[in-house]
């Protein structure tokens, strides 16, 4: 019983901790926010193309490309573009394109990080210390800097620009679609400022990897997710998560096996194809969580 107790004390500090994370402000109408998404999941699909595809589609958005190369031994490209008009940059990080590696990667220990003093995700701060060495030469500090990025690349671009924060740049927007977790409560709490959103399908495992077992809600270093979830359902439909609530999605899958079905939701493709209907009449609805939180203390009480 003084188990049970020490734990929900535990629990109920933590959520209060949590509760306690900035909100993000509201960024305007649905239209215009699911065209931003829209635009920003092209830019973040260029980076699986080609060289002249990527300008065509960088073109259609004001933007010219500055850089484009594969990391060496590392699973990821990037390319890198600038906007005079808007006195913006984009970076945009290309994911690997094996899913199922997705899935085995993000299993990495967290490790403290030199440039951003928290501890993240050991491959995938590896990937972005390579990529921020090879870019900052041709970052602009006059211009703002924003970043994208699928699966693995996106949680590559939310540590660039966790390091861009850090070393002093205009950070702007971080959009990510389907980014597995890169840090920890504290080093998502320290980072909350932030402006990120994270693009998810419901069925797109890569997301909540590793998943959450509600006991693990006791412990300060499990892995945490930053910033506002948009969660894409079918139609005009999509859900709006933070926090516990968005990690609380995980447990839906904790008794679920990984399938070529789950697999198919994390494709980029599928992520352009939700957001479109979404782009007239959206309409924000609850997201239905099968897991209760109070029904399991309940339960492990007795």
């Amino acid at each position: 019983m003084n188990n049970l107790l020490n734990k929900t004390l535990s629990f109920i500090c933590l959520w209060a901790a949590l509760l306690s994370f900035p909100v993000l402000a509201d960024t305007g109408s649905d239209t215009d926010r699911f065209k931003m998404l829209h635009e920003y999941a092209l830019i973040a699909d260029a980076s699986y193309q080609d060289k002249a595809e990527i300008e065509k589609i960088l073109a259609a958005q004001g933007y010219t490309l500055i850089v484009n190369e594969q990391l060496p031994g590392y699973a990821v490209s990037y390319f890198l573009a600038s906007n005079d008009a808007t006195q913006q940059q984009i970076l945009s990080v290309r994911g690997t394109s094996n899913v199922e590696n997705a899935m085995v990667d993000v299993a990495f220990q967290l490790l403290p990080n030199k440039h951003t003093g928290i501890k993240l995700h050991q491959g995938f701060a590896q990937s972005a210390d390579y990529l921020y060495d090879k870019v900052k030469a041709k970052l602009n500090k006059d211009y703002r800097i924003n970043t994208t990025g699928h699966s693995l690349g996106g949680a590559v671009a939310l540590i660039l620009a966790m390091y861009l924060d850090a070393g002093g740049y205009d950070v702007g927007k971080v959009i990510t679609f389907g980014q597995p977790k890169v840090t920890n409560v504290s080093g998502s709490r320290q980072y909350s400022h932030l402006d990120v959103t994270r693009v998810v399908t419901p069925k797109d495992m890569v997301p909540l990897v590793p998943p959450l077992d509600p006991m693990d809600l006791m412990n300060m270093e499990i892995y945490w997710h930053l910033g506002t979830e948009v969660v894409l359902q079918a139609g005009n439909a999509y859900s709006e998560l933070e926090g516990v609530d968005s990690m609380m999605r995980a447990t839906d899958f904790l008794n679920e096996m990984l399938t070529e079905k789950n697999l198919q939701h994390h494709y980029m493709t599928v992520y352009i194809n939700s957001i479109t209907p979404k782009l007239v009449n959206a309409k924000r609805v609850p997201y239905e969580n099968d897991f209760s939180i109070y029904d399991w203390f309940g339960k492990n009480s007795e």
